[in-house]
């Protein structure tokens, strides 16, 4: 299977995907690591897959997104986008948004205290 094939089998299999440097428990930069550590503050159930691994992977998610940077957000199939878009859309109320609409599970509360800490 090619790399192309593996990065689109993962996306359409799992609801939320983060494509990053290391893993969720154990993010390997600092990127990847804020936005592992907002999923996982709101309680969102992601997968996770450590580019690091896999050179192939690696390369291949950014050449399918046509996205240059990792870490990648992938939410029902959509590419959302990378740490500072992440980043601006949970401050802004928009990944809530995202999520509500598509039916993915997220402490609300959790958003909430987000934006409260940075306003």
């Amino acid at each position: 299977m090619s790399a192309q094939d593996q990065i689109r089998e993962t996306i359409e299999k799992n609801d939320v995907v983060l494509y990053m440097k290391g893993t969720k428990m154990m993010p390997q930069c600092g990127f990847s690591s804020r936005v592992a550590g907002v999923l996982n503050y709101m309680g969102v159930n992601f997968t996770d897959v450590n580019v690091l691994a896999d050179p192939e992977i690696r390369q291949g998610i950014k050449d399918f997104s046509e996205w240059p940077t990792i870490p990648q957000l992938y939410v029902k199939g959509e590419f959302v986008g990378g740490c500072d878009i992440v980043t601006e859309m949970t401050l802004s109320g928009e990944l809530d948004a995202l999520f509500d609409a598509k039916g993915i599970t997220y402490d609300k509360d959790a958003a909430d205290k987000i934006r409260e800490a940075n306003a």
